[in-house]
């Protein structure tokens, strides 16, 4: 059964927070200290002043009651997602899937261009936001990806296409490979290429140096995936019992992950980890990097590729043309790890190139160059 759902944090949860807020136990900084021992003191003040004085949730929770959400439940879990008709009746339908620490909110500024060809379907992940938190061990990328499969099927949608970032990434190329009946095509904004070699495929020296940066992740695990993937529970109990540690640990992603040309507003990230703190959900969703294998999932169906110049890593296209039917790559000028929120034009014309190139019948492999100029 598929029901409609209102967002209404209860007031009692907004003053909680802001009392919360108020009474924040500051830690000491070194003088000078900038980055070099994390999130510096005077920038994470200022957010959490905002956040208590100046940012108003309700505002927010307006403006995303207007899009249509829905509440079913798959798999004993319950699955929010926000369900948008395009007004062309015969259009192809497309599910889009966040990762973290991001939430469906990503994809609000696409909503509006993709939806004039295209059927949206955007969920929250189990374990994240209103589909929050998980109940039961098991739920990786792949069982995602069957619950987002009988999702569609209860919508109606005999063929669709999939896009995601970080583990929406991953959660649509799985979905791929457990509905390629369905799946007319996966689109993502990253794919991680590790080193191979034994591959037997010529590299430039771009591609060597991307492969670089991923040897040295590889070889230096970064903090929050270390803990994430080992100690979820732990880390769950500082995030949810603290706002500002909640905000911390975000806001820190966000810094980090975008391209310093195309920033993610402050009212955007404070809406973001609202969200992570008024549903508690910090540690069911950080259990995702635990249950998920750090594996790479074969896809039997189309692929179209779009690296930003400052994600985590950037793709290499030789590999991922060994793995994946690569029907499409785009090599933008900008934007980070979050693409829809940070170059939401670039990205919606990326998608809409690729999935109506797959509709038109196009075989070919295409290569995006009106991305690298921002056309």
């Amino acid at each position: 059964m598929i029901t409609p759902f209102r967002i209404d944090i209860p007031q009692a949860d907004l003053d909680d927070l802001a009392g919360r807020l108020a009474r924040t136990r500051w830690p000491d900084e070194l003088t000078g200290a900038g980055w070099d021992y994390g999130f510096p003191l005077a920038r994470l003040k200022e957010l959490a002043h905002h956040w208590r004085t100046g940012y108003d949730w309700r505002a927010h929770e307006a403006r995303l009651n207007e899009l249509p959400h829905f509440l079913t439940e798959i798999d004993g879990q319950t699955v929010h997602f926000v369900h948008v008709r395009s007004a062309r009746p015969d259009a192809l339908a497309l599910i889009l899937t966040h990762g973290w620490p991001g939430s469906f909110l990503e994809f609000l500024d696409v909503v509006e261009p993709l939806s004039r060809d295209f059927h949206l379907v955007i969920p929250s992940i189990p374990g994240y936001g209103f589909s929050g938190p998980t109940h039961e061990r098991g739920w990786d990328v792949v069982r995602v990806a069957r619950a987002w499969a009988e999702l569609m099927r209860r919508l109606g949608y005999e063929r669709y296409g999939a896009q995601g970032g970080d583990f929406g990434s991953g959660i649509s190329l799985a979905l791929g490979a457990v509905a390629p009946e369905r799946v007319v095509g996966v689109h993502v904004n990253y794919l991680p290429t590790r080193p191979d070699p034994a591959a037997g495929v010529a590299l430039s020296p771009s591609d060597e140096a991307r492969l670089e940066k991923v040897r040295q992740l590889m070889a230096n695990r970064p903090p929050y995936q270390a803990l994430q993937a080992t100690t979820p529970q732990t880390l769950g109990y500082a995030l949810t019992d603290s706002p500002v540690g909640q905000l911390a640990w975000i806001a820190e992603r966000f810094a980090q992950w975008t391209d310093p040309r195309t920033p993610v507003s402050d009212e955007r990230i404070l809406t973001d980890v609202s969200l992570y703190w008024l549903t508690a959900t910090a540690a069911s969703s950080a259990r995702l990097h635990r249950e998920s294998a750090r594996r790479t999932e074969g896809c039997p169906v189309p692929v179209g590729v779009a690296v930003l110049p400052h994600d985590i890593t950037r793709s290499v296209r030789p590999l991922a043309e060994r793995l994946y039917d690569i029907r499409h790559w785009s090599e933008f000028d900008r934007g980070g790890h979050f693409a829809a929120m940070e170059v939401p034009e670039l990205f919606a014309e990326d998608v809409r190139t690729f999935f109506l190139a797959l509709e038109g019948g196009a075989g070919e492999p295409v290569t995006s160059r009106a991305a690298r100029s921002g056309s």
